[in-house]
C-alpha cells in the first residue's frame, strides 16, 4: 500500500514550527510562560534535546526570551522578530493571512525598490548605469510571454539593487525573489500590469543613467505599486 512521505526535516525543526505557530498564533501570548522541556517532550513524543534545540531557535528568532528566574517566558513577536519569521508562517494559518503577507511582500518591496532606483541613480558607477540601460532594451525586445518577462525583470531588478549600494536591500530582494517571503500569489492582472508596462522600464533605466534620482524613485514606485494587492477598509477590520 501506498507510504506517506518521509519528513526530511529535523525532528527539533518541527517542534520549533509548532511552538512558532502557537506563539504568533496567540495560543502562547505574549507574557506567558512557556510549557517545562520534558512536558513538550512527552507532548511531541520527542526527546529533551530535540525540544532544546528548538527552543534555542525561538530565542534567536526573538519570540522567548529566559527570564533571570529561569522560566522561558513567550515574547510579544510583532516587537521582537525580525523580517525571517514571514518565513513559513503563511502555510500554517497562524497570525497574518497568506493574503496579508503577500500585500505587505508587495508593499515592502514598492517601498525598497523605489528607494533602491534612487540610490543607483546616486550613486552607482558609470558601467552598472550603462548595463541597466541595456538590459531594459532587451527587456522591451523580451516579448509578451509573462515567465520570460518575470524572469528579465528580477534581473534587471537585481541590477538596481545592487547598484543602490544597499546590502540590507539586497538581502531583502534575495528573499522575495527566493520565495523565503510569500511574494507570488499577487493577483495575475496587478503583476502583468508591471511587467508589460515596458515604457515605465526604458524610462526608469533612464532617469537613473541620467542620476535623476527623485525621478527614479517616483517612477520605480508608480511601477511598484501596481503589484501591491488592494485592502479595503473591511478586509483590515
Amino acid at each position: 500500500m501506498p507510504q506517506p512521505p518521509i519528513r526530511r526535516e529535523a525532528v527539533s525543526d518541527q517542534v520549533y514550527a509548532r511552538l512558532r505557530d502557537r506563539i504568533v498564533g496567540g495560543e502562547l501570548p505574549p507574557g506567558s510562560a512557556l510549557t517545562a522541556e520534558r512536558d513538550l517532550a512527552a507532548e511531541f513524543q520527542v526527546n529533551r534535546h530535540a525540544v532544546r534545540e528548538a527552543v534555542k531557535r525561538l530565542q534567536q528568532a526573538r519570540l522567548v526570551e529566559v527570564s533571570q528566574g529561569g522560566r522561558t517566558l513567550v515574547l510579544d513577536w510583532r516587537r521582537t522578530a525580525g523580517l525571517d519569521l514571514a518565513v513559513g508562517i503563511a502555510a500554517v494559518g497562524a497570525g497574518p493571512t497568506p493574503a496579508e503577507l503577500v500585500r505587505d511582500a508587495m508593499e515592502m518591496r514598492a517601498c525598497i525598490g523605489a528607494d533602491a532606483a534612487r540610490l543607483c541613480a546616486a550613486r552607482c558607477p558609470e558601467p552598472v548605469a550603462a548595463a541597466i540601460v541595456e538590459t531594459a532594451g532587451r527587456y522591451a525586445n523580451t516579448g509578451p510571454d509573462l515567465p520570460d518577462l518575470h524572469t528579465a525583470d528580477v534581473a534587471w531588478w537585481r541590477l538596481i539593487v545592487e547598484g543602490s549600494g544597499n546590502l540590507a536591500y539586497l538581502l531583502a530582494f534575495n528573499s522575495l525573489v527566493g520565495g523565503a517571503i510569500p511574494a507570488a500569489d499577487v493577483p495575475e492582472d496587478l503583476r502583468t500590469a508591471e511587467l508589460l508596462d515596458v515604457e515605465a522600464h526604458v524610462r526608469l533605466a533612464g532617469h537613473i543613467a541620467a542620476r535623476e534620482a527623485t525621478a527614479a524613485e517616483s517612477l520605480a514606485r508608480e511601477l511598484l505599486t501596481r503589484s501591491v494587492p488592494v485592502t479595503t477598509a473591511e478586509e483590515v477590520r
